[in-house]
């Protein structure tokens, strides 16, 4: 499928979210008594979260699989449109993470986080699971159901001689034990990109992986990025409250999307040098395409303290009938993350081994990974 079409509405649609989230999460300490008060106790709201030394975030789409593919199909090219299996798991899908430090998490480094927990699950249970403790990593997979999803059917645990090893029992979905640094390395060998493990994994903060060329974020170019978005929010965005008589409070934060994106980025472009990741920022031309719908934000305060935010993106599908389309993310205290029974400890070379030997002689280098399209899709995971 070519780049262009491989659910593109989707993709942009969510990326867009997850900007326009950060940017209303920002303090408004500044313009009308609404924004003031409003800006003030969202950012008593973060800080309550960075003084936790655990922390829970859940992210998924409250929406459907029909609207789902209305988003595409005003895109995707003829035989290209969204399969109904992934429509079906993009609108029941899941993503949690969980993290425990020593100290308080807005004083954490990478050396103080003991535990990092992610599970990625669709309507049918758990496809992706992964733990970091200590010094090595836990991870599952339902084989079956990503191989059934990508259109590229895996071959079974059964079907693999045992000189596939580690790799068979991967697709057996059982429990893997792999020391963190390894993973480290071998993505910094296979992506080529320095730094990998330390945004990747990292629980261990060991020297390997950890970037020497991205900038950091300083004091300086923090206070800079706040007085960029406050001086955008006072401009263009409306703030709403509205309280219980059970400590839940909602505060609505609303904006023109393009307008915002668009004044957001200017801010930012001469702090671009200072910005982690922030090279090649979008300029007016480039979201001269995108909605300049209003967007809105609900964040969910329960005594003070951030429980959720929901930002409704219906508005930004356009001429797509959408019955209903949210990112939603939910914010807990945190769980601990354990080291689960029965795992077998192996090494990064033996996976690769198994896959590449056993796996190929099992037939499975023979079975083509479906279409280009098929392919693709399986990429964006």
């Amino acid at each position: 499928m070519p780049e262009e079409t491989d659910i593109p509405a989707l993709r942009k649609t969510l990326t867009a979210a997850a900007v326009a989230t950060a940017v209303l999460a920002g303090s408004a300490a500044c313009g009308t008594a609404e924004k003031l008060s409003a800006g003030q106790k969202l950012d008593s709201a973060f800080d309550k979260l960075g003084e936790r030394r655990s922390l829970s975030f859940e992210l998924d789409l409250d929406t459907d699989a029909a609207s789902l593919k209305a988003l595409d199909s005003g895109t995707a090219e003829p035989c290209e449109e969204m399969p109904d299996e992934v429509a079906e798991l993009l609108s029941g899908a899941r993503l949690s993470v969980s993290v425990r430090s020593e100290k308080p998490l807005e004083e954490s480094g990478e050396k103080d986080i003991s535990a990092v927990a992610m599970r990625f699950s669709g309507p049918d249970g758990d496809l992706v699971e992964y733990r970091v403790i200590g010094d090595h990593t836990y991870l599952r997979v339902d084989a079956e159901a990503l191989g059934r999803i990508a259109g590229s059917p895996m071959p079974s645990a059964d079907e693999l001689p045992d000189s596939a090893g580690a790799f068979k029992k991967l697709l057996a979905g059982e429990w893997l034990k792999v020391p963190t640094k390894e993973l480290q390395e071998t993505g910094e060998q296979m992506s080529g990109a320095e730094g990998f493990g330390a945004d990747g994994f990292g629980a261990d903060g060991s020297g390997a992986g950890e970037p020497s060329a991205e900038p950091s974020l300083d004091a300086g170019a923090q206070k800079k990025l706040m007085k960029a978005l406050r001086q955008v929010i006072a401009r263009e965005v409306d703030f709403e409250t509205s309280g219980g008589s059970d400590g839940t409070e909602h505060i609505k934060a609303t904006a023109p999307f393009r307008t915002l994106m668009t004044e957001l980025f200017d801010e930012l472009r001469p702090l671009e040098k200072e910005l982690p990741g922030a090279a090649g920022l979008p300029t007016a031309k480039d979201l001269a395409d995108a909605p300049n719908e209003k967007v809105t934000a609900d964040f969910t305060l329960k005594n003070g303290e951030l429980t959720e935010v929901s930002v409704d993106l219906a508005k930004l599908a356009e001429k797509a009938k959408v019955k209903k389309f949210a990112l939603v993310l939910r914010v807990g205290k945190g769980e601990k993350a354990t080291a689960p029974k029965g795992a077998t400890e192996v090494r990064v070379d033996e996976l690769l081994e198994g896959f590449l030997g056993g796996a190929m002689e099992a037939g499975f280098g023979e079975r083509e990974f479906g279409t280009e399209s098929e392919t693709e899709f399986g990429s964006e995971f």
